[in-house]
């Protein structure tokens, strides 16, 4: 059934934003709505302008035979400097400080609207990047690698520190934490992760710099890529010798005093590593 321009536009725009990175023919779409190839490029203009307009991602489209329009969502740097001038004040709630010098952060890992924003600002980190794999350690960091992963449109993997019988065989590695200098251990199930990808890792909280570094050694131990590492809050004591240019924070600890309950915040360095030009 031919379809009305209204129409198009609706569904268009939804099937794009569930596939992002994702190359779709135009004649994919003049038959899905039995339209003319010139039409649907008329759509995919109005439809690119509104979405830079309104910081909702990239659509490009690629000329030839084989090309198409894919989707790159992103966010502009003013909202993402927003967002973090924002939620700096909240994490400066002096109750949010927890014994060991760690930071509560659940109630804001647990917010949607908070999760996609984070999403959005590391895929646009990444969005030029041949990423294969977002990796994160159980158990807080799960809900930021399930949103990264889902706008680049691909798996994450999950590190656990114990073993889980559901997981089969796996590659263990043993790390020494950043924080307490202990020895730990954790580990990947050997079908999780295929020689030769591009890992994004991914963490809520860095403390000491050694889970990251442990993630680093067993990303090594598949024959796998460290392509970087991007953690929602860092602490002020992260050892140097775990912190490179591949390693970003969002958001950075500058104080926190346990016992009068002095908690002071400031940006990481997202907002100057990242180039938020293809977005703009």
């Amino acid at each position: 059934m031919k379809t009305r321009r209204s129409d198009r536009l609706i569904d268009m725009t939804r099937y794009l934003l569930e596939r992002p990175h994702t190359l779709i023919s135009l004649a994919f779409f003049a038959d899905r709505y039995e339209s003319a190839k010139s039409s649907i490029s008329e759509d995919l203009s109005i439809l690119r302008r509104t979405f830079m307009i309104r910081g909702i991602g990239a659509l490009e489209t690629l000329p030839g035979a084989g090309g198409g329009v894919i989707f790159t969502p992103g966010i502009s740097k003013k909202e993402a400097t927003d967002f973090v001038s924002e939620t700096v004040k909240r994490l400066e709630e002096p109750d949010r400080i927890l014994p060991g010098g760690y930071l509560y952060l659940t109630d804001l890992l647990a917010d949607p609207e908070v999760l996609r924003t984070i999403g959005r600002m590391i895929a646009t980190q990444y969005s030029q990047s041949a990423i294969d794999v977002v990796m994160t350690v159980a158990t807080k960091g799960i809900p930021i690698a399930q949103s990264v992963a889902s706008f680049l449109n691909i798996p994450f993997v999950i590190v656990r520190r114990d073993s889980k019988i559901t997981e089969g065989s796996t590659i263990s590695v043993n790390y020494a934490s950043g924080s307490s200098d202990r020895i730990e251990k954790m580990e990947l199930s050997k079908r999780s992760l295929p020689e030769g990808s591009r890992v994004l890792v991914v963490d809520d909280f860095m403390k000491g710099g050694g889970t990251i570094n442990g993630m680093r050694s067993l990303i090594s131990e598949f024959n796998a890529i460290f392509a970087g590492a991007t953690v929602f809050a860092e602490n002020i004591n992260v050892k140097s010798e775990f912190r490179d240019n591949k390693v970003t924070s969002i958001f950075k600890v500058q104080e926190i005093d346990t016992v009068n309950r002095i908690l002071k915040m400031e940006p990481g360095d997202y907002l100057v590593k990242t180039d938020f030009s293809y977005f703009e």
